[in-house]
């Protein structure tokens, strides 16, 4: 009897996790989405980071403030450099600090003082200094790139958790095209997974193996001739599978050669719904625990959602976003002008 009872109790098991299996492979792919606004202000939010429970965000009118997600209670300030009033598109984190980084000249990189005000640890003047994104590998090893400057793209990395940091020569980058920089739209033209970093400019992807000692570069086929072209967003889903989306703000209706899909770490590209929707995006993520199916994107052209790794998408929303976070498979935030929204996808 007990042996029958073991059995029975094996075979029970064995069904619960068929079962399992075959509700997470069934999974129906999103048809709607649905948009709650959380937070409300006359700002420009392009950064957003979602740590825990916690809400983090930076904007334009030195503004930066965190949202708890539980309660919606919302803590706000804004820094001010001398007489200038900085506009932040980047912000990062580590286990202890929070980090954000302002556009233009100069570039200010505050971070969580011990006093609980922002404190300045990098600070870089001159023309054409302007700074798109950053993020950590760890808790002590960090990154931020820029627009071309004396040649190369601007690279900092920090090796101490962000006290200071320290701008990569030319020397050991590869060698910059004219007219290569790169775009500030939602914090995302830079991946890190593990010690892999890759860097989506306007021309290129840049690689790098060791979290930025090496370099190399990866040419693609999206669009990129004009100014305001090229790669806005890049995401991986793993170290072999990743996405590059842009197009042309400018001409945002344009749908030709603006994504394209990798499947061996970037080092070779191939187009994706090449003449269909979606058009112009700012900011692409896949969806967590998908297998790298699923993938949405936002633009101030709307809402897009791909069920099958970016060959074919649907515009679930004409609402307008900058940048977008996942929390979960099914619940995002997505931040653009005057306000922070919660999107349940369904």
């Amino acid at each position: 009897m007990l042996l029958l009872g073991m059995h029975k109790l094996g075979l029970l098991l064995l069904l619960i996790v068929m079962f399992s299996c075959n509700e997470t492979e069934n999974k129906f792919p999103y048809t709607s989405v649905a948009i709650e606004t959380i937070y409300e202000d006359s700002l420009s939010i392009r950064a957003i980071d979602i740590v825990g429970n916690t809400l983090r965000y930076s904007a334009n009118k030195g503004t930066f403030g965190n949202i708890d997600l539980r309660t919606g209670k919302i803590m706000e300030g804004v820094e001010k450099h001398h007489t200038s009033i900085p506009e932040f598109r980047a912000v990062a984190h580590t286990a202890k600090d929070f980090f954000m980084l302002s556009v233009g000249n100069p570039a200010l990189l505050y971070k969580t003082g011990d006093t609980g005000k922002m404190d300045l640890v990098y600070m870089e003047e001159g023309d054409g200094v302007f700074y798109d994104a950053m993020t950590f590998w760890n808790d002590t090893e960090g990154i931020a790139v820029g627009d071309t400057v004396a040649g190369c793209l601007s690279i900092i990395l920090t090796r101490d958790g962000g006290y200071t940091w320290n701008k990569l020569p030319c020397d050991v980058l590869p060698e910059g095209i004219e007219g290569e920089a790169a775009f500030a739209a939602s914090n995302t033209n830079i991946k890190t997974l593990e010690d892999k970093t890759w860097i989506a400019s306007t021309k290129r992807i840049l690689f790098s193996q060791d979290k930025g000692k090496t370099w190399e570069a990866f040419q693609t086929p999206i669009l990129n001739k004009g100014e305001t072209e090229g790669i806005y967003s890049i995401d991986f889903y793993d170290a072999n599978l990743g996405i590059a989306m842009g197009g042309d703000y400018t001409n945002p209706a344009a749908n030709r050669a603006n994504t394209a899909i990798t499947s061996d770490g970037g080092k070779t590209w191939k187009l994706i719904a090449d003449g269909k929707e979606p058009s112009y995006k700012s900011c692409v993520q896949f969806v967590p625990k998908s297998s790298g199916k699923e993938i949405v994107a936002v633009g101030f052209t709307g809402i897009s959602y791909s069920s099958d790794t970016g060959n074919t998408w649907s515009q679930l929303s004409d609402e307008p976003f900058y940048t977008i976070r996942f929390l979960n498979d099914s619940v995002a935030y997505a931040a653009g002008k005057n306000r922070i929204s919660k999107l349940i996808f369904r």
